[in-house]
């Protein structure tokens, strides 16, 4: 066993033996222009042999034999799962300096040993995802350095996450002072050999010096660092360097050098958690325009169409139209001419989702056309795809996905929904101009048919009228914690029809789920607990019927609404003609808006038959000894799924790999807008009309409600008094079966046509969503007002 190890020993690949410290310092003393203080590491072998606790009597001798009792050394903590690039463990274990003499190193040892067991480091550990059984300490002793400067360098800005631009923090003497708090540092920044900002502690030549080493260290780690540094006479010596662990990762494609500009498909779809692999590239083969990856999110590079000033301001338009943070980001791309302009192609060319499909009139049988040709196409898909295994599955898949693709992409389903969203502008922009009339839109478009996500919201109160007369199902379902109770149910009075109602409620809905654009996500279908709080908040709450009354109730409000609209209408100069084309719009609304959200139902409905067949070519997979456990597939692309079916090979270390680099993303915010140089630019709503502390967002459903907030990030918590209002990340369809049960909404993440916008217009509710951050700023159990008219949420 080898309790010491010279720091010119050890490398990299060494974490286990020597800890993310040492193994780092080790690394860093092979680059050649890197000057390390000489040291060694106390290994994790020493840490075992002395249980955690005691230096034992052999590993203090050996490392008493390489110290020198006159020279003072910096003891410092090296635990294994420290300084990764995933977890920075900065000021969670123990650090001492200008130690001298064996006794008192010996100590410190020991005492760096035991600030592995302190309560700040496991509930870092623990917030990490950290195995206990899996971590270690190492330490690290290296001779003291007497320095002019030290400091702190980031080699790409860790506020933006920019990486073209380093930001260092420099203070006279030991850095230890800087690391504390305890004084204000001078702070550097440098961009294209510039440097900004002043200060006592270094000279710009040496910032520019240092700089350059901190480059030489980023490339060969291969990713920005965190870099702390001295300045002893005028040689810089490293004592440590990281990962940058909070910067969001740049997709793939912006190492070609070129400029691109990626906005997030996650806002737009209502989800900003990862997605699996699996999941991420069935959803790319189904994209119309790139869709580039980083940390389990997709982005699509709108770069082009900036370069083209035909379409520059066109699609600038239409993103802020769904997503007004988005657009003021974009903005501000443009401002900056980050993109250099290109002569306009002939014909302008661009991704589909950015053409303007060609108009059409108002006719319901485009709809029942768009569905009935969608429903045929899932029957073909849930009967043929059963009899196909193997590679020839694969081959399926793809082919129907592009079937999908062609469904999604075709001119009527563009026209359709964007028939529904012109309409909607159309009226609220002209309603406001003529009768002073914020959001008329919103009302008018209470329980529009066809909505098949609402619908779904009003099945569940179907559901809980059959419940609601038998106790003791009540009973019964309030205690269920696990997702075989279906079956139970029917040893009880009142059971068996509970049992259908759920049965019947999963077999048109089952495919749905929080986060349902995922594919590998658990469906209700497979998970049917989680919809229990909904279903018992319903039987609690309402009264038998609920779901009719609630939609007629809509649906005369909103015939209510259009008679007053047009009658005041008509009392304007040239009042009948503008009373005309507004009825014009209001037929056109109600025709197309509740299509809106039924091609998300088609592509979840095939998605789920795309899952239920890749999890039984898995378990074929795991019965060949090719995957250990069917959720394997889950870690794999679909080609790569493909070509373990081919092969009966898998790469068991990647899908280790992914696993654990998934845990990471988990922790990261992705960025509505990330450039090629890894800016992450936050858009502004640039609003003063709101009061002081008020949160701004984006108006999506008007009204004003006051009530208690209920801070909820997952369905099966969504327990609800009347008058709660629901405060979340994000809503997507997977949320409607709550919406009925809750009086507001505010979420950080959405626009004015994303499925929450939709839906809380369709029930009525007052909504704000872009609400940056509403999740922390936000206590559940707070009383808050919100101004679903004007886009702002007041904390009481």
């Amino acid at each position: 066993m080898a309790y010491v190890v010279g720091l010119d020993e050890v490398d990299a690949t060494q974490v286990e033996l020597v800890g993310g410290k040492g193994a780092s310092l080790g690394e860093l003393t092979r680059i050649a222009s890197i000057a390390v203080p000489a040291g060694f590491c106390v290994t994790t072998d020493a840490f075992r042999a002395s249980g955690g606790k005691v230096v034992a009597e052999d590993v203090a001798a050996a490392i008493v034999g390489r110290l020198d009792e006159r020279t003072a050394y910096a003891v410092r903590s090296s635990a294994t799962a420290e300084d990764s690039a995933t977890a920075s463990f900065a000021g969670q274990h123990d650090s001492y300096l200008n130690v001298v003499g064996a006794q008192a190193v010996l100590e410190r040892v020991q005492q760096c040993w035991g600030s592995l067991f302190t309560e700040r480091a496991v509930s870092y550990r623990s917030r990490s995802g950290i195995d206990e059984r899996d971590v270690a300490m190492a330490v690290v002793v290296q001779e003291m350095v007497d320095p002019h400067a030290s400091g702190v360098l980031f080699t790409a800005d860790p506020l933006s996450g920019n990486r073209t631009v380093a930001s260092v923090e420099a203070v006279l003497g030991l850095g230890e002072a800087l690391v504390s708090g305890l004084v204000n540092p001078d702070v550097y920044s440098v961009r294209d050999g510039a440097v900004s900002g002043d200060g006592t502690a270094l000279t710009s030549a040496q910032v520019l010096r240092l700089v350059e080493l901190g480059r030489t260290i980023e490339a060969h780690f291969g990713r920005p660092q965190d870099i702390e540094w001295c300045l002893a006479g005028d040689a810089f010596a490293i004592v440590q360097s990281r990962p940058i662990t909070t910067l969001f990762p740049i997709p793939a494609v912006a190492a070609d050098g070129e400029p691109h500009v990626f906005v997030s498909v996650g806002h737009q779809q209502m989800m900003t958690d990862p997605i699996k692999p699996l999941g991420l590239s069935v959803w790319q083969l189904t994209a119309g325009p790139p869709m580039h990856e980083a940390a389990g999110r997709l982005f699509v590079d709108v770069a082009p169409r900036l370069a083209s000033p035909a379409s520059r301001a066109a699609v600038v338009e239409m993103i802020r139209k769904g997503d007004p943070l988005i657009g003021d980001a974009l903005d501000t791309v443009v401002e900056r001419a980050f993109v250099p302009t290109v002569p306009d192609p002939e014909p302008a060319a661009g991704p589909a989702s950015f053409t303007a499909p060609a108009s059409i009139e108002t006719d319901p049988a485009f709809v029942t056309e768009l569905v009935a040709r969608s429903e045929a196409a899932i029957m073909a898909l849930e009967r043929d795809i059963q009899t196909h295994s193997g590679p020839e599955l694969f081959a399926f898949l793809r082919e129907n996905l592009q079937d999908l693709k062609a469904e999604l992409f075709a001119p009527l389903n563009g026209q359709v929904i964007m028939a529904a969203m012109e309409a909607t502008w159309w009226l609220n922009d002209q309603l406001e101009a003529w009768l002073g009339e914020k959001n008329a839109a919103d009302t008018l478009t209470l329980s529009v048919p066809g909505n098949v996500t609402a619908e779904m919201g009003l099945a569940l109160l179907d559901v809980a009228d059959v419940i609601r007369p038998y106790p003791e199902v009540v009973a019964f379902l309030e205690d269920v914690s696990g997702d075989d109770f279906l079956d139970a149910l029917a040893t009880l009075d009142g059971g068996p029809a509970a049992r259908d109602a759920i049965q019947a409620f999963l077999a048109k809905n089952g495919m749905r789920c929080i986060g349902e654009i995922d594919l590998t996500r658990p469906r209700w279908a497979e998970h049917p607990s989680a919809l229990l709080p909904a279903i018992l908040g319903h039987v609690k709450h309402f009264e038998p019927g609920e779901a009719e009354r609630h939609f007629e109730h809509g649906r005369q409000a909103a015939a209510a609404k259009e008679r007053e609209v047009l009658e005041r209408l008509r009392a304007l100069p040239d009042g009948e003609a503008k009373a005309a084309e507004t009825k014009r719009m209001i037929d056109r609304v109600r025709t197309y808006t509740g299509y809106r959200e039924y091609p998300k139902y088609a592509i979840v409905n095939r998605s789920f038959a795309y899952k239920r067949a890749l999890l039984a070519e898995a378990a074929r997979l795991v019965d060949a000894g090719v995957l250990h456990a069917v959720e394997d597939c889950f870690w794999l692309r679909f080609e790569e799924l493909e070509s373990a079916a081919i092969t009966h090979r898998a790469d068991h270390a990647l899908i280790a790999e992914r696993r654990r680099a998934f845990a990471t993303y988990e922790a990261l915010t992705p960025p509505r807008v990330l450039t090629s140089e890894g800016e992450a630019i936050s858009g502004s709503y640039g609003r003063e009309d709101v009061p002081p502390g008020a949160l701004v967002g984006l108006p999506v459903s008007t009204g004003t409600i006051e009530g208690r907030a209920r801070v909820i990030l997952d369905i099966a918590d969504a327990e609800f008094e009347p008058g709660d209002i629901l405060v979340t990340a994000y809503t997507d369809p997977g949320w409607s079966p709550v919406f009925i049960a809750i009086k507001g909404l505010v979420t950080e993440v959405g626009g004015l046509m994303t499925h929450g916008a939709v839906i809380a217009r369709e029930y009525g509710l007052p909504a704000v969503v872009g609400v940056e951050h509403a999740t922390q700023r936000i206590r559940d159990g707070q009383r808050i007002r919100v101004h679903g008219t004007d886009g702002y949420v007041e904390l009481l």
